[in-house]
This record gives C-alpha cells, sequence and structure tokens, in this order.
C-alpha cells in the first residue's frame, strides 16, 4: 500500500480508537496491511485520485464490508463480526475472502461517501431547541440541512437523560442519556413543533429497504448503541410525518426564509456537515440569515453543532437567535454525542 493510502488508514483506526470503536481500529489497520491490487476493490483504493482522508476512503470501504454482514451476504465474514470474537488471523482471513468474492459489489460501494444520521447529536441540540421555544414563546417550524434521513428532524419524539434531568415520554423507543460535564442545561419549557423539513444533497429514504441497508452499514460493527438507536428512530419515521427533500443548502435556505410564517419562529439547524459545504454556500446561507433576520418579522433561530476548528476534539453547539443577531456558544460536545459540557 502507498505511503499516503496507509497513512489515511492508520489516521481513520486513531479516530475510531477514540471515538470507541476498537473494531473499526483494527479493521482499518488490517486492510492497510492486506489490500493489493490483485482485486478491482485493492487496485482502486491503492490508486484512489483524491483526497482519502476527504473522501474518507477508508470509512467507504468499511461500510461496505459491514453492509455484507448486515445483508446476510457473507455467512464467514458475518462470523468474525461483532459480537462475535475472532483472532486477527481468522479477520483477516475472512476479510481478505470476501474482498475476492464480492469484488464488484464493493468497488461499486467505494462510489458513495459515508453518510450517517447519528441520533446522538439530537441529545446535544435539543436544549438548544428548548432554548429558542423559551425565548421567543412560538411554535418552531424547523428546517434542517445534510439531513441525511432527517431522523434528527424527530428530536421531540426521543427521551432524555442529562444528570438527573429528563426529558420526553419514558416509552420512547430512542432513549439518549449522555455523560453530563458541569452543570445540566435548563429542561423547562414548551415545546410545539409546527414543521419537519430537510434537505440533502443525497437523502436517504429509510422507508426502502437497501437505503436503509446503506445508512446502517456505516455505523460501526461494534457500536451496538448507535445501532439499535438508528434501528428505533428509523420505526419513529413510519409514525412521524416529516419533508425531505433532495436540493442545495442555500437554495433550500433561501426558499425556507422567504416562505416564513409571522406566527412561528424559524428555526435553521445543521450537525457536522458545515465543514463539507463550500466556501460560497456557507457565505450564502450566513448572507441571507443577516438580512432576513435583521429586515425583522418573525424571529429567526440558527442551531448548530460544529466544530470551531476541525483540529478540535469536541464540536460547539452555537445559537444565533435574529432580530438581535447575537450569536452564543451553548456547550461543548462529543460529535457522537457521547458527552456534553453545558455552558450557559
Amino acid at each position: 500500500m502507498t505511503t499516503r493510502i496507509s497513512a489515511h488508514f492508520e489516521k481513520q483506526a486513531q479516530a475510531c480508537d477514540c471515538m470507541g470503536s476498537p473494531f473499526t481500529a483494527q479493521l482499518c489497520r488490517l486492510l492497510s496491511g492486506t489490500l493489493d491490487r490483485e482485486t478491482d476493490t485493492g487496485a482502486r483504493v491503492l490508486g484512489w485520485p483524491g483526497e482519502p482522508g476527504e473522501d474518507a476512503l477508508a470509512l467507504r470501504l468499511c461500510g461496505g464490508l459491514h453492509a455484507l454482514v448486515l445483508a446476510g451476504a457473507d455467512a464467514p465474514l458475518a462470523g468474525v463480526y461483532p459480537p462475535n470474537a475472532a483472532s486477527p488471523e481468522a479477520l483477516q482471513e475472512a476479510v481478505s475472502a470476501a474482498i475476492a468474492h464480492h469484488d464488484e459489489r464493493l468497488c461499486a460501494n467505494l462510489d458513495s461517501a459515508p453518510q450517517t444520521n447519528e441520533i446522538g447529536r439530537s441529545a446535544m441540540l435539543m436544549p438548544g431547541f428548548l432554548t429558542i421555544a423559551r425565548e421567543t414563546g412560538l411554535p418552531l417550524d424547523l428546517f434542517e440541512i445534510g439531513s441525511s434521513a432527517g431522523l434528527n428532524l424527530l428530536f421531540d419524539r426521543f427521551h432524555y437523560r442529562y444528570g438527573d434531568g429528563v426529558w420526553g415520554k419514558a416509552a420512547s423507543p430512542v432513549s439518549l442519556a449522555p455523560e453530563m460535564r458541569g452543570s445540566p442545561p435548563d429542561l423547562s419549557g414548551v415545546l410545539d413543533v409546527t414543521t419537519r423539513r430537510g434537505s440533502d444533497i443525497a437523502p436517504i429514504d429509510v422507508s426502502r429497504d437497501d437505503q436503509r441497508l446503506r445508512l446502517t452499514s456505516y455505523v460501526w460493527a461494534d457500536q451496538e448503541a448507535r445501532l439499535s438507536r438508528l434501528r428505533a428512530a428509523i420505526e419513529l419515521a413510519n409514525e412521524t410525518p416529516f419533508a425531505l427533500e433532495k436540493a442545495d443548502a442555500a437554495d433550500f435556505v433561501d426558499a425556507l426564509l422567504v416562505a416564513r410564517r409571522p406566527d412561528r419562529v424559524t428555526v435553521l439547524f445543521h450537525s457536522i456537515m458545515w465543514q463539507y459545504l463550500r466556501q460560497e454556500t456557507r457565505a450564502r446561507i450566513e448572507t441571507a440569515l443577516e438580512t432576513a433576520g435583521r429586515a425583522g418579522g418573525a424571529p429567526i433561530a440558527w442551531l448548530r453543532m460544529e466544530p470551531s476548528d476541525t483540529k478540535e476534539p469536541f464540536a460547539l453547539v452555537s445559537l444565533t437567535l435574529w432580530p438581535t443577531g447575537k450569536r452564543r456558544d451553548l456547550a461543548r460536545c462529543d460529535f457522537h454525542g457521547r458527552w456534553i459540557e453545558w455552558l450557559l
């Protein structure tokens, strides 16, 4: 394997170690030492023309292998995947055989960037939605960019625990309890969600078997809690109406700002997607929000969970609420929603 590609796989392995997925870390290191040009998959990975980190190359291949397991397409591979234990030798043998046997399928899977819909991020955003509801006293028209399958549009159907504080119905199939660092957030106030709309350049329709499989395959195989809550949220998606459309993020924002209603607070939100937008798209969205917010009328809220710097090991939950247009950092948090440090 070339130095550039092997360095990428090792960097991804280190990230998996840090984010609680030792199996995926092991798999990345195994692939780094196993891939060769004897298969189309190996040749394509080794000759990858783009920037492997930006393209999440290692996770494209890991997702393809996990999809084989989830689909029941490779019993020997499933036998060495979590929750099963396997020796490094057995794992390498099964992975090498799977790549050879499913070469065409795995090679085709490299065409698509990984796409997740991390439900744990709702626990980072939910106190922000409550803050918006308390401060405006209005129902929320929700609009999400980078929605993936739109599952975080259902955040108010989940149950939450922040230390001793709880919110939501205990009977919800999705229960989120991030580690609290510092004081818990204020969970008071009444949430009334009147609109749920999301956009993505490649939206996922979880009513389709193939798209459900694709979405689930990018959750790391040894993180059963993430897999379980994703499946539970998909169940809720069948019961709660929401709209999801294929659209450019800036075009979507322009349209929602034109159509906003005077008796609602228009809420734009997103999580761990801002860095993937082109600079021109980000500038268009920021300008559109600022212009509409300063023009008066119904309040506009911009809630986001994004890293302030891609080198930081945590994300910031930030809120800008117009007409004042003042930005506040509400919390620091884990990218997958494992912990939150409320700052207010």
